[in-house]
């Protein structure tokens, strides 16, 4: 079944007494500007039936399919998965229409997002069905019995965070309606693959893996009875577990690869301690094992990666993902290094009929290669970037900036085309400095300098020259240490923050507070330690096999940093284990204010100091990764002195949605916007209630939210950025007061852009809108007729009229003007709607246009409205509104010396060629309707010679290349003075009082 927004809406409502009404917003609907570069992805397949199709399993975006190897790329799973996170993909042997997803990917990072269970397909990814395993966590495989599509097995690793006893093997024999647990060890236990015998799907191998996650450290491993390779030869009846010639010690995350075309050959990489990991290879369908390879490339940080596949024609030939990807083509006697587009590896699947075409996964996104990974398809073609946060500049249109996970710097993305560019899809991600983790911070008044973060070292990059300056707090690697030994903590997510009060004020967050007012040259610390500083949670990550220590998994650090806006000093910080610290005299003295119900040790992700209150602020503390699920969103009114939870779980948002941000509106007072794991939620009464604001938003962890110039921009964990244009409507009262009356809510003031000389078509990504002022408006539900928008000038006068529908209805205003005449234009626009509810209309700012003879273009591409004050009026059957709104001047155009008295001037002088434009077209057309009627009496006239002559004085000659005649000329006048910003010049003033003259002429000619 399909999950619609209205649905889960319905789900998610309050269903006690509400105050305020809660509001379907499906006319508000979120666009994405990328970046259009791929995150990680740790599932891939293909069709075998159907080559040149493939499938990606992101781990936060879902699953997403190609028909053209790997040229573009289309999401499927939206509006079906209730989780963006993909464990493994199974298309039948026989029948690419059935399709099977498991979810919750198994490349285990401290942010990995669960999984939700199994999926099925059976229209090749149109359709999608849920069928069952919910409580799985993390799914590392799926095979498809060859021989029946019906029969499935599942390795379920288990909930990365807690002991789960849904962790096993699970088999279906009829097509996912039912499932049965075939193996299970113990609920610390699941299985991270799986594989059938090719030619005997009664044979199957099973991988045991040991492993969870803390937020201090990752466990991988276990002793030999927590982890091992397993065979049954009944179909899972009975089980055997192999040993010989395997590790007898610690056994960690094991791979599998049979050959298919010698089914003895059983190859498995294993996590184990010192020289014993690496490739094992059986080549006794699992009766003995040798060890063929311990290069340290095969299990270097298997928890993530560790992936082993065989070439389907040659099983000397074996494939590693790891980092690096490695090659071998002696049956893992030596390996060769392979250079797919991203490093990062996580899985790959070959195509059985064509070895050398296969598809190839990393933390780049996928990719797909026809000759054996000499070359490779793009992977700037799949929006599933992976961002932690969101911070934007105050240029012209604004510009978002994140850190973008596995890229080697932050990035940044306009909100709007800016400028001129010829590949728009990726011309406009630009590098931030930093890296992947981020934050990427521009500085007010100077976007050109941004304040990055790269897991703890801070650097001040400059725009204009691409390189940055290194200010790291101690100065020290921090790579590779016990947290407990560091001068230093930093996350690898290390908040940077810039005062409100003063743009050369950054805060930067170790377990300290640490301030500087020269852009890192010196630096102060402003506080003690502001964590819990537990210690037995300062340990070397990773074990009991493999250590891994990034700064990921380093414990008692800061995580948020905000100052209030009001109140300058007013800082409230947020830790990684689950202290909120306040102080109010810049950093002298400091208090711990974290609410006493709040269970220990969560992140502190988001504070949120009030906007309209300095005692207000919001904290909101994920803990999923302590096996908590719950929504936690507090709120104070008392500078944290106490504390109201505000996800009480059964006020909106659900008991399994963990909270990653919290925000506030800056313009109405508690108008909340909350981003979980699963999607965006919204309140208007601080909190008392809330409910889901998804409309089109895909199902993905929102990590950030902001709220500038009008707009709400979100930034996700697997679908890169979403802008939602326009919330004026949201903080007018109204928005919660609809009922049985039309209602025009009043529109904000707009930007006057003009769209750049660019190619920005439905091929590339993202595709910017045009510019426009959005129209909302609310239409009752026993409305049936027509509705009418007028946008109105200064001086009253309409200059574009807007009608629902072709039929004229009876409207309390009815009357439009033109410049000379007293004709009625009606501009038919679908996307004004009738419906009833809320709507939203985007005014394109254009005044009327030209007549034209094709009804598809008449009226259209008028004129861009000056600066001003302007009026939209709803009419309906029942009623009049109107509300005004200002269309403001473009900065870089006002700073280029144009003014808005030259802008009127320009539209004075479009206006005055498209009216004769709309004269000679008509001309024309009556001209042309009168040819045929002469024609068709067939008798030769002077008249029919005459009307004729002037034609082609008219109109340009049939043929390619024809001279341009008057009505071309006229339009080429238009076009040429209305492409920017600009005051008409003298050679167009000329040229049209020439046209004019040459009109009058031609006219009478026929006289």
């Amino acid at each position: 079944m399909r999950i619609t927004n209205d649905i889960i809406f319905c789900l998610l409502l309050f269903l006690g007494s509400q105050e305020i009404i809660a509001q379907n917003f499906s006319a508000l609907q979120y666009r994405t500007v990328g970046p259009g570069r791929g995150g990680r992805v740790t599932a891939v397949t293909g069709a075998p039936t159907t080559p040149s199709t493939f499938y990606l399993g992101a781990s936060g975006g879902g699953v997403w399919k190609t028909e053209d190897y790997g040229t573009s790329w289309k999401n499927v799973s939206d509006g079906y998965f209730a989780t963006p996170s993909i464990g493994d993909i199974g298309v039948a042997h026989h029948d690419a229409n059935i399709v099977y997803v498991g979810t919750g990917s198994d490349g285990l990072r401290s942010n990995v997002i669960t999984g939700k269970g199994m999926y099925k397909s059976i229209d090749a990814g149109k359709t999608w069905q849920h069928i069952g395993l919910k409580n799985t966590g993390h799914i590392g495989a799926v095979e498809i019995d060859p021989t029946n599509h019906n029969i499935v097995w599942v390795a379920a690793i288990g909930n990365a965070f807690k002991s789960n006893s849904e962790r096993g093997i699970y088999k279906t024999i009829d097509g996912g309606v039912s499932w049965e647990k075939v193996l299970f060890i113990s609920d610390e236990v699941g299985f991270a693959d799986l594989e059938l015998l090719p030619g005997n799907p009664e044979v199957v191998y099973a991988a045991a893996w040991k492993a969870q996650r803390k937020p201090w450290t990752i466990v991988s491993g276990g002793d030999a009875s927590e982890g091992g390779i397993y065979k049954s030869v009944d179909g899972g009846k009975t089980w055997k577990k192999l040993g010989q010639g395997l590790p007898q010690g610690l056994i960690g995350k094991i791979d599998l690869a049979v050959s298919p075309v010698d089914s003895s050959i059983l190859y498995a990489i294993i996590e184990a301690p010192g020289k014993e990991g690496g490739l094992y290879k059986s080549e006794n369908q699992g009766k003995s094992f040798v060890q063929v390879s311990n290069e340290a490339g095969l299990v270097n940080r298997p928890f993530y990666y560790t992936n082993v596949e065989v070439d389907p024609k040659n099983p000397d030939i074996v494939y590693s993902m790891a980092n690096p990807m490695l090659k071998s083509i002696d049956g893992g006697k030596t390996w060769t290094k392979m250079k797919p587009p991203h490093g990062d590896n996580h899985d790959i699947w070959i195509n059985p009929d064509n070895p050398e075409l296969f598809i190839q996964s990393n933390d780049g996104g996928a990719n797909v290669t026809h000759n054996g990974g000499k070359t490779w398809s793009s992977q700037f073609n799949q929006p599933t970037a992976e961002l932690y946060q969101v911070e934007v500049d105050d240029q012209y249109p604004y510009w978002l900036y994140a850190g973008q996970q596995d890229n080697y710097t932050t990035i940044a993305v306009p909100s709007f085309a800016p400028s001129a560019i010829q590949n728009t899809g990726v011309g406009w991600i630009i590098n931030t400095g930093g890296c992947e983790t981020g934050p990427a911070v521009p500085k007010p008044g100077n976007h050109s300098i941004v304040y990055s973060n790269c897991k703890g070292r801070f650097n001040v990059f400059d725009k204009r020259t691409g390189v940055e300056k290194g200010y790291y707090v101690g100065a020290s690697n921090i790579y590779g240490h016990n947290p407990k030994d560091l001068r230093y903590r930093f996350q690898r997510v290390a908040p940077i923050h810039i005062s409100p009060h003063n743009p050369n004020t950054v805060y930067h967050g170790s377990q300290y507070l640490h301030k500087t007012t020269d852009e890192g040259l010196t630096w102060q610390t402003i506080s003690p330690d502001l964590t819990a500083f537990e210690e037995d949670k300062q340990v070397i990550s990773g074990s009991p096999i493999t250590r891994d220590i990034t700064g990921e998994e380093y414990y008692s650090t800061l995580y948020a940093i905000r100052e209030s806006k009001i109140k300058e000093g007013l800082i409230w910080t947020g830790s990684n284990d689950g202290l909120v610290q306040l102080t109010k005299d810049g950093g002298k003295t400091w208090t711990n204010v974290t609410p006493s119900k709040l269970p220990k040790g969560g992140r502190v992700d988001a504070v949120e100091p009030s906007s309209h209150n300095s005692a207000k602020a919001y904290v909101s503390i994920l803990r999923y990764q302590l096996g908590d699920e719950k929504p936690y969103i507090y709120k104070t009114e008392n500078y944290g002195k106490t504390w109201e939870l505000i996800t009480t779980g059964s006020n909106g948002i659900p008991t399994d949605f963990p909270t990653r941000v919290i925000r506030e509106d800056p313009i109405r007072e508690g108008l909340l916007y909350a981003g979980t794991e699963f999607g965006l939620f919204i309140s208007f009464d601080d909190g008392k209630k809330w409910q889901s604001f998804q409309q089109n938003l895909p199902v993905t962890p929102v990590t950030d939210i902001k709220i500038y110039r009008g707009d709400l921009i979100v930034s996700t964990m697997g679908r890169s950025f979403w802008i939602l244009d326009n919330i004026t409507s949201l903080r007018q009262a109204e928005i919660n007061k609809l009922g049985s009356s039309p209602w025009l809510f009043k529109p904000d003031n707009t930007i006057r852009y003009r769209y750049p000389k660019i190619r920005n078509g439905q091929t590339t990504f993202p595709v910017y809108p045009q510019a426009n002022v959005a129209i909302d408006y609310y239409i009752p539900k026993d409305h049936k007729t027509s509705v009418k928008l007028d946008i109105l000038n200064a001086n009253k006068i309409i200059i574009a009229t807007y009608v629902s529908d072709t039929t004229k209805p009876k409207l309390i205003e009815n009357v439009v003007s033109t410049m000379s005449t007293n004709e009625t234009i009606y501009l038919v626009d679908k996307s004004l709607s009738n419906t009833p509810g809320l709507n939203r209309f985007n005014w394109n700012l254009r005044h009327s246009g030209p007549w034209a003879k094709e009804v598809s273009r008449r009226f259209q591409n008028g004129p861009i409205a000056a600066p001003g004050i302007y009026t939209v009026r709803l009419s309906t059957n029942t009623k009049v509104i109107e509300q005004t709104f200002e269309l403001l001047i473009d900065p870089r155009v006002k700073a280029n010396g144009v003014s808005k008295e030259d802008i009127v001037l320009q539209i004075e002088k479009q206006q005055e060629i498209s009216e004769l434009l709309t004269t000679a077209r008509k001309f024309q057309d009556t001209l042309e309707t009168e040819v045929i009627k002469l024609k068709e009496k067939n008798q030769s006239s002077e008249r029919l010679k005459k009307v004729e002559k002037v034609l082609k004085q008219l109109k340009n000659d049939d043929g390619a290349y024809p001279k341009p005649m008057l009505v071309d000329q006229i339009m080429y006048l238009y076009h040429m003075i209305g492409n920017a910003d600009q005051l008409p010049g003298k050679e167009a003033e000329m040229r049209f009082e020439h046209l004019k003259v040459e009109f009058a002429k031609v006219k009478k000619n026929l006289e």
